[in-house]
């Protein structure tokens, strides 16, 4: 439950369109709640504006159903990420309004539309086609979390001369992500572009020298541009969160 759904219930108790015991009973997991394989954070909306996001890796159909029926209770949006198709589909059967987002193994189930509340663009970068995977997952958090989002994939330092033809989204934007495996080079080239904060994301996508993504994530955590910070091994979700928080302020 987040704050402007917490006022409107205390409103409707005040006009007496809702009884004290209603609300009460709306309230009585407004902390946490425990359904034995899980313990649900409810009031994670409260206290950082955007509710818990659910893990789906390790997890079965059954149990991320389980979470998503509690929170949707309480919550406007839901996102689970790191969620196979023959998962997805056991899960988003049971949600009408449920999505699967295979490009990025996301589900999103919104109830009403979201809001703008980001102060400005974030923009996604992916260097190959092979990190899109991960892009994507940075894209769809912060687009649900409240942002005007873009994207341009594919603009790796392969074909460097791809990346300045975008010179004008990459400029305006507020805060950008760049996603890369391989040598991990794009988040540094495209630093030095801007002043605006660069989160890079190392990707495991590479030959067997990049190890998994670690060859990426130490470049990225040695980059000489000074305005990189860098999330784990694959974390769009990381990316798109910390791209968000910095967009409210």
């Amino acid at each position: 439950m987040n704050s402007d759904a917490l006022k409107k219930l205390l409103e409707q108790v005040a006009d007496g369109h809702a009884s004290v015991d209603d609300a009460a009973a709306t309230l009585k997991h407004i902390a946490f709640q425990d359904i034995d394989y899980a313990t649900i954070d409810h009031h994670r909306s409260l206290r950082k504006g955007f509710p818990e996001v659910i893990f789906g890796e390790g997890k079965t159909a059954d149990q991320i159903t389980g979470i998503m029926d509690k929170m949707l209770e309480q919550e406007n949006v839901v996102l689970v990420t790191r969620v196979d198709k023959e998962k997805a589909d056991k899960i988003i059967y049971r949600f009408s309004n449920a999505v699967y987002h295979e490009d990025a193994d996301m589900i999103v189930h919104v109830k009403e539309e979201i809001p703008i509340t980001g102060k400005g663009t974030i923009l996604v970068l992916s260097a190959g086609t092979s990190d899109i995977r991960v892009a994507k997952e940075a894209f769809l958090t912060a687009k649900y979390m409240g942002n005007t989002v873009q994207s341009i994939f594919d603009v790796g330092v392969a074909g460097i001369h791809r990346l300045f033809s975008h010179k004008d989204p990459i400029e305006n934007a507020s805060v950008i992500i760049v996603a890369a495996g391989m040598e991990g080079a794009l988040p540094s080239v495209v630093a030095g572009m801007v002043s605006r904060p660069v989160i890079a994301v190392p990707t495991s996508v590479g030959y067997g020298a990049s190890f998994g993504g670690l060859t990426a994530l130490f470049a990225m955590l040695n980059s000489c541009s000074s305005n990189v910070a860098v999330v784990n091994i694959d974390n769009g979700f990381g990316a798109g969160y910390v791209a968000s928080a910095i967009n409210r302020k």
